[in-house]
């Protein structure tokens, strides 16, 4: 009984000591990041965001247009 307990606690202490270890990495480090410059990476996340209003204001409208018809 006490082993399957042990093992628990140690799967915990482990996922916890990655978790910090994501934490302590720089921003160029981390995976979605590898091999971009910085320029890069505001540009990708630029489009991102435009990507993601343009479709929350087509939603709007959407919405807007079923409530007036």
């Amino acid at each position: 009984m006490t082993r399957g307990n042990q093992r628990e606690l140690a799967r915990q202490k482990n996922i916890k000591k990655q978790q910090e270890q994501k934490k302590g990495k720089a921003s160029t480090d981390k995976d979605g990041n590898k091999g971009l410059s910085l320029e890069e990476r505001r540009l990708r996340d630029a489009e991102i965001l435009r990507l993601k209003q343009q479709k929350a204001l087509e939603k709007k409208q959407q919405e807007q247009g079923k409530a007036s018809a």
